[in-house]
């Protein structure tokens, strides 16, 4: 296997790093638009791997799908990782197919709300761009993974692993993400500063969240997605290993847009733990039109107003030394089994002291960067393979599950959790 990875920014760079100490590959090219970037997560990687060549450095125009291509043909790529944000699917999508390679991304192509009822109806949805192409890819004989970080990616690996081994029938399949993680500045004060990008945050919690049902549904998969306002139907949910009750509303994500598609469900939902500081604050980018992506005249430069907001924000990449707490990504799961009412939540948990101690990535990142590495090396191995574009649910969970959590140097050493819940009551935890 040959890697090419377009992105080293902060899950690029921890994805890097990971994968520094497997050996399902024979090299693993690192591009970015900044060389001198690249350059620096080709150093930490050969670091960590202890011999050199293995990791290259490259610059690379994600926009731009011939340069995707051609940079994909210099280096032989069998595999081409899309670890840039939404913005750079297409061009990146595009230019794999055109070179012969297989794809991974971590976020679907864009959506676009519907013109006249965006609160009720789906226009253009997360993936719908990529999923147009199956055909060619398939025809082509190669595969297009997509949304395999952790969410979506492990959040759809729990929802097969639930539909095979857990329960007889499902009735909702509800990823629920929260977190307890906390920023300070140097001098202890706690401060705003998100995660991950603040370009995709706008991007997924503006635009009008979509949820599936099969009612809807009626036969067509197509047919069973509807829209609702931003933050809707917010619930307490408790979160396990400490984190505790965080309120969560409904949220746009690529998992309700993918799991409808290979797993039986009566419905399915992502609801993300957001906080009141970042509702508030993203309400008011929205009123003062800061989170649009059109360009406006500053003073002769076209800027565009959310490019601004995320640039004057702290990078992700580098708060992970001020950052303290975990964050849980999961499923919930309610349905049948063996004719008994059934309610579990899988889970995984990203504690920022041990992915800083171990890999110096912050949590959310952290968390991100391992699930596309343990599907590659799946890939590499053969255990996962087939043509078209598909999202993870579409292939075997177990061979993953068992992967991620084996202590290295078998596995990556990075367990995932099950909780039995009262069916009755599923949001509340069973401590």
């Amino acid at each position: 296997m040959r890697v090419l990875m377009i992105g080293a920014g902060g899950v690029g760079d921890a994805a890097a790093k990971i994968a520094a100490e497997r050996d399902f590959f024979e090299l693993w090219v690192v591009a970015d638009y900044s060389l001198e970037r690249a350059e620096t997560t080709v150093a930490a990687a050969t670091a960590r791997r202890g011999e050199k060549g293995t990791f290259v450095a490259a610059q690379v125009d994600a926009s731009d799908p011939a340069a995707v291509t051609a940079l994909a043909r210099e280096h032989g790529a069998t595999h081409v990782f899309n670890a840039v944000d939404p913005r750079f699917v297409m061009p990146i999508f595009d230019g794999a197919l055109a070179a012969g390679a297989d794809y991974l991304d971590m976020a679907m192509s864009l959506s676009t709300p519907h013109p006249e009822r965006p609160h009720e109806l789906p226009g253009v949805k997360l993936g719908d761009q990529q999923l147009a192409k199956a055909g060619e890819w398939e025809a082509a004989g190669r595969l297009a993974l997509l949304g395999i970080g952790v969410e979506p990616g492990l959040s759809d690996v729990f929802a097969r692993y639930a539909a095979d081994e857990l329960f007889d029938e499902i009735d909702e399949l509800g990823t629920r993400d929260g977190a307890n993680l906390v920023v300070h500045d140097d001098d202890g004060n706690e401060v705003f500063a998100p995660g991950f990008s603040m370009w995709t945050i706008i991007e997924e919690c503006l635009n009008p969240p979509v949820v599936w049902e099969r009612e809807r549904a009626g036969g067509d998969v197509e047919a069973g997605f509807a829209t609702m306002p931003p933050f809707a139907e917010p619930e307490i949910f408790d979160f396990p290993e400490g984190i505790g009750p965080v309120e969560c509303v409904h949220v746009e994500h690529e998992e309700v847009l993918l799991m409808p598609r290979w797993v039986d469900a009566g419905k399915v939902t992502f609801k993300y733990g957001l906080g009141e500081q970042m509702i508030s604050m993203l309400r008011m980018l929205h009123e003062l039109g800061l989170d649009s992506t059109d360009p406006v005249d500053v003073k002769g430069v076209q800027v565009s107003p959310r490019d601004v907001v995320a640039a004057v924000l702290p990078d992700p990449a580098t708060i992970g030394p001020r950052m303290t707490g975990k964050t849980c990504a999961g499923l919930l799961v309610t349905g049948t089994k063996d004719g008994a009412r059934r309610a579990v939540y899988l889970y995984h948990v990203a504690d920022n002291e041990v992915s800083m101690r171990d890999y110096d990535a912050q949590a959310v990142v952290w968390q991100t960067a391992i699930n596309p590495v343990v599907a590659l090396e799946l890939l590499a191995t053969g255990v996962w393979s087939a043509p078209g574009a598909k999202g993870p649910e579409a292939f075997d969970a177990r061979p993953f599950l068992e992967l991620l959590a084996a202590p290295a140097p078998q596995g990556y050493g990075s367990p995932w959790g099950i909780e039995e819940r009262d069916p009755a009551a599923p949001n509340r935890s069973p401590d």
